[in-house]
């Protein structure tokens, strides 16, 4: 059974590979030689290109590939009121590298405006013709586990429910803005799930003072408050990273100590989880996921290398998933984004197209 609406059977996560046309224009904007006009009209045509060629690998769901991004996350948080970006002492930990040293802080009440992503996707959505254009933003629960509470100010926020409170009103008002501009496929880019499955980050939330279970418990009730009053005709997807640097990853382990917590009472239209190694565990978690209530968007072609997988052996563990959710309730993706910061993955832009033509060749033989 294809399914003629979001989450379709193919389907992406969202970031691509940054063309050289991109890259050039980023460095001639820093070095002031070309404006932020120009520098858009660059991204605009890269991003028409981008929507063409996701098209013609035979996807009903396109992105901007987030190219007018340097990150999946932070861009994001600077158009926030409230929340301020900083020069941090290291960079986030990866296996064997490190990102840039950014943070954010929350310096004011947390509040959604005037963003302008907005206008990012307005643009998507009028180039995307008869394909369905897809936002994604980061989830509510990465704002405040990066940093915790040292990262809120406690003369803002002297009390964390009223920081909670706050941050699901933020993301509520965001989910109706981006449905304003004319959005009906929103993601929710989340790494904090993949790391309450992983036993050292575990380790590390509570060496700081937090408890890992009840930080679950919190971030389903923040996502289940910013999707109070969401319009029937748009669907909300939770994509469960660990984490997309440079082809590296930060943790490991399987779903279960969260799956009854995440699928059992987070109420989003689709999950899009990674299970293109080993290190993302078995599919038993599965079996919480609500009959018929929600797609699992199972991400097995990995972004991570350029190496194409076995169609035979991606649809016998689809086929081994649907022994714990029904198989219509099933879809199929690359594992996360090529280039979840602009750095990319190491992998061809060649390699990444055929990625993607896999990925709807084996939806469109097994459903």
């Amino acid at each position: 059974m294809q399914r003629h609406q979001a989450p379709f059977r193919a389907d992406v996560v969202g970031s691509f590979l940054r063309p050289d046309a991109i890259k050039q224009a980023r460095q001639q904007f820093a070095q002031g030689d070309i404006t932020a006009q120009q520098l858009r009209s660059v991204e605009d045509e890269a991003i028409r290109q981008v929507v063409e060629q996701q098209c013609a690998c035979g996807l009903h769901v396109v992105t901007d590939g987030e190219f007018r991004r340097a990150w999946w996350h932070f861009d994001f948080f600077d158009g926030l009121e409230g929340v301020e970006r900083y020069d941090a002492d290291k960079g986030i930990q990866f296996n064997g590298v490190q990102t840039k040293a950014h943070g954010v802080r929350v310096i004011d009440k947390l509040r959604f405006g005037n963003h302008p992503m907005l206008a990012d996707f307005r643009y998507l959505k009028s180039i995307s013709g008869n394909a369905q254009p897809k936002m994604t933003i980061p989830s509510p629960s990465v704002l405040h586990f990066r940093g915790g509470r040292k990262d809120i100010d406690a003369t803002v926020y002297p009390h964390l429910d009223a920081y909670f409170d706050d941050l699901a009103t933020t993301w509520r008002d965001a989910i109706h803005a981006f449905y304003a501009a004319g959005c009906r496929y929103l993601q929710l880019d989340d790494t904090v799930w993949a790391y309450l499955c992983s036993d050292d980050q575990r380790r590390q939330i509570r060496e700081r003072g937090d408890d890992p279970d009840a930080l679950a418990r919190i971030y389903a009730r923040v996502i289940n408050q910013a999707l109070e009053g969401k319009p029937e005709d748009l669907t909300v997807g939770l994509h469960v990273c660990r984490g997309n640097f440079r082809s590296t990853w930060i943790s490991e382990g399987g779903y279960e100590p969260v799956a009854e917590v995440l699928f059992g009472s987070v109420n989003v239209d689709a999950f899009f989880l990674e299970y293109d190694n080993d290190r993302s565990g078995d599919f038993a978690p599965l079996r919480f996921v609500r009959p018929g209530k929600q797609q699992v968007v199972l991400g097995l072609i990995t972004t991570k290398n350029g190496e194409l997988e076995n169609p035979e052996g991606i649809k016998a563990r689809i086929q081994e998933a649907a022994k714990f959710v029904d198989i219509n309730q099933i879809c199929l993706s690359p594992q996360c984004g090529f280039a979840s910061t602009e750095e990319g993955n190491t992998l061809t832009p060649a390699q990444q197209w055929d990625k993607v033509r896999l990925v709807t060749q084996i939806a469109e033989q097994v459903w």
